[in-house]
């Protein structure tokens, strides 16, 4: 199942999420690997500069996906002011492998 792991930073926070983006992107790219991140990016600002990511996971259940979530180098570091964890259901412009 899929699930969007919403996280949107705490303000004044950019310096965290500069700080702990290599940690970030590494376990990203363990998600990657493993099968499990489907997609994923920065929401951003006016100004272009990212205030949240979204992390879209294919996982057997919500206790999973909240593991992930909770395992995220930016949420250790104290980035995300908020982190919903919302099933999500992938109904146009879907991949053919997905």
């Amino acid at each position: 199942m899929l699930f969007a792991l919403i996280c949107k930073d705490k303000p004044g926070h950019l310096h965290v999420r500069k700080k702990t983006r290599p940690e970030h992107a590494a376990y990203l790219d363990g998600l990657n690997d493993s099968g499990l991140l489907k997609f994923a990016g920065p929401f951003l600002d006016g100004k272009g500069d990212p205030i949240g990511s979204m992390v879209m996971v294919e996982v057997e259940d919500q206790a999973a996906a909240e593991v992930i979530a909770a395992g995220d180098p930016y949420a250790k570091a104290g980035l995300f002011g908020s982190v919903e964890v919302l099933p999500w259901n992938w109904v146009f412009n879907k991949p053919e492998n997905a």
